[in-house]
Parts: structure tokens; sequence; C-alpha cells
């Protein structure tokens, strides 16, 4: 007698359980990491200029798992040794840590050496803030003697109007509109200043310091 065949699908691969694993790939866990302080700074400035979580730019820097691979191959048994390093904890995506961690132990690479060079990766998109930042800046203030202007026109319209008048009464809520749109772009020009002071070639001089432990290594 024939065997029956079953229609139940296996326990490991149902709709629900490979949902509940991207689930948990996007639960949010803490690593801790020793980078040095340019690597940090390049990680707050670049989430801040483009208005995103940095656990969405590890997910951007480690999910890309060809490209991941092809820096830990060239960091084999590298070890910097640099005592500028701190402790520095983020949240991230677990998928995202374990990519991470499962390609530094595949090629036998430093976690953290592994970060700081992915994180170079980034130095275009650096070199691209900095000059809106400086646009940004630069028309930010054309705007704000823009507004002193308006301030001036408001004056004179209470002046000859009165306060009372149509066109007073327009003016001065457009006025209300601009001034809290300045505020919010000053606080917006406050927050991402430190790109502006921003030194990219002190990030690329990881370059010198892996030949140097490579050397010692050898």
């Amino acid at each position: 007698m024939a065997a029956e065949k079953s229609d139940a699908v296996p326990m490991n691969k149902t709709p629900h359980s490979e949902a509940f694993a991207d689930l948990r790939g996007r639960q949010s866990v803490r690593a801790t990491f020793k980078l040095t302080n340019v690597c940090i700074e390049a990680i707050s400035i670049v989430a801040g200029q483009l208005g995103i979580k940095q656990k969405s730019l590890f997910d951007h820097l480690f999910q890309d798992t060809e490209t991941l691979s092809a820096i830990a191959e060239k960091l084999n048994n590298v070890r910097l040794q640099n005592a500028d390093r701190v402790q520095k904890t983020y949240v991230m995506s677990r998928s995202a840590l374990v990519c991470l961690e499962d390609i530094a132990k595949i090629h036998n690479a430093s976690r953290d050496v592994l970060i700081e060079f992915s994180v170079q990766r980034l130095l275009p998109v650096i070199a691209v803030e900095q000059k809106r930042y400086a646009r940004r800046k630069a028309l930010f203030e054309q705007v704000r003697q823009h507004l002193e202007a308006g301030h001036r026109l408001l004056q004179r319209v209470y002046t000859e109007l009165g306060e009372e008048d149509p066109l007073t009464e327009r003016l001065t809520v457009a006025m209300g509109g601009y001034e809290s749109a300045y505020r919010q772009i000053a606080e917006l020009i406050q927050k991402t200043k430190d790109i502006e002071t921003f030194e990219p070639e002190s990030l690329k001089q990881l370059h010198a310091d892996k030949q140097a432990a490579s050397r010692a290594a050898s």
C-alpha cells in the first residue's frame, strides 16, 4: 500500500517561522566596540547629515555581505595597535550584527577593525555632504537677511496701516511662520556643524596603521 503524501510544511519552512525569523533579524540589539574617535565621529556625522538613525547606517554597511567580505579578506589576522581607541556602544539590528560577526569570524578579522575600514566607504558621502553644508550655511545667511528685511517691512506696515488692517494681520501671520522656519533651520545648521571641521584624511590614516600592524605580525 502506497504511503500517503503529506501536505504538511516542515516547521522550519513555514511562512510563520520565516516571518518570525525576519522580525527577529530586525530586532534591535546593543553591541560594544573599541573604535577610534574619528570613526565614531564619521558615523555620527553621516547619520546626522542624511537624517537617518545610526542603526539604519549599520544595516547599509553590514548587510552588504559581498563588500563586507571583500574588506574582511584584506584584514585577515590584522590587529591594529592603537591606544586611542575608546569603547562605544551602538544599537543595531540583530541581522546586521550577525553579518558582521560571521564575516569577521570567517576571515579571522577583528570586528573593530572591520568596522573602521567599512566606515571608510562613507568618505564619498561625507565629501558630498561637506559641500552641501557649506552651500546650506551660505544660503542660510541670505535667509537671515531676508527675514530681517521682512521685519522692517512689517514694522512699516504697522506704522502706515495700523494693527487691525487686513494686510498687517496677514503679514504678521506670514512672518510668524517665517520665524518658525528660520529657527528650525538654525537648529539644523547647529546640529550638523561638526561636518564642517571633519578631516577625512584622519580616517584614511588607518591604512598606514594597518600596514604597520601587518609588518609587525609578519
